[in-house]
């Protein structure tokens, strides 16, 4: 990361927690982020994403009105989101896996655990920048590839695209006594 100018990169920071805010966004301006536009909430951060260039949008989980899967669903889905392709790093208190599937599913691009430290956050955008994923469209989803890894020497059925397999043959060929 050293050596990267991030002078003309605009972030967008969302989060309902006005410290949060501040912590991220100092941490940013260490790194040489000058471009940082704060929201309170989802809504509000959908109002700055639609009438300014973001290039990388920062957003909590948990907010009212609107909360981080919402507000990242609608960037990633609306036909009114002036960029489908923006970077999304969800960043959250409530880290389980749960709600990384979900963040996932709503077509986040990274994930970070509260409390945040520096080199987290700036793990996150060398990520972005050095490791970029391509982006799938899928029937139920739209976003950056979730596979980490990609395995060039895998010979086996790929699932993107496969019917699902029925619930109930899954559960027929299951052994009870290896669930528990």
């Amino acid at each position: 990361m050293e050596g990267m100018d991030f002078r003309d990169v605009s972030v967008l920071l969302v989060d309902d927690n006005a410290n949060m805010r501040k912590v991220v966004g100092t941490m940013l301006k260490a790194a040489g982020v000058r471009r940082i536009r704060e929201a309170n909430d989802g809504l509000e951060g959908l109002k700055i994403f639609q009438t300014q260039e973001i290039d990388i949008i920062f957003t909590d989980l948990m907010m009212q009105p609107v909360d981080g899967l919402a507000f990242i669903r609608w960037i990633r889905t609306s036909t009114a989101s002036p960029n489908h392709f923006v970077p999304i790093i969800m960043m959250t208190g409530h880290a389980t896996q749960r709600t990384l599937n979900e963040a996932r599913m709503a077509g986040v691009t990274e994930f970070l655990a509260k409390p945040l430290t520096a080199r987290g956050v700036m793990h996150r955008i060398n990520e972005i920048v050095n490791n970029p994923r391509p982006f799938v469209r899928a029937s139920e989803y739209f976003g950056p590839c979730r596979r980490r890894r990609i395995d060039h020497d895998f010979q086996g059925v790929e699932r993107r695209g496969a019917a699902a397999a029925p619930v109930q043959d899954a559960l027929e060929e299951m052994d009870l006594e290896d669930i528990y």
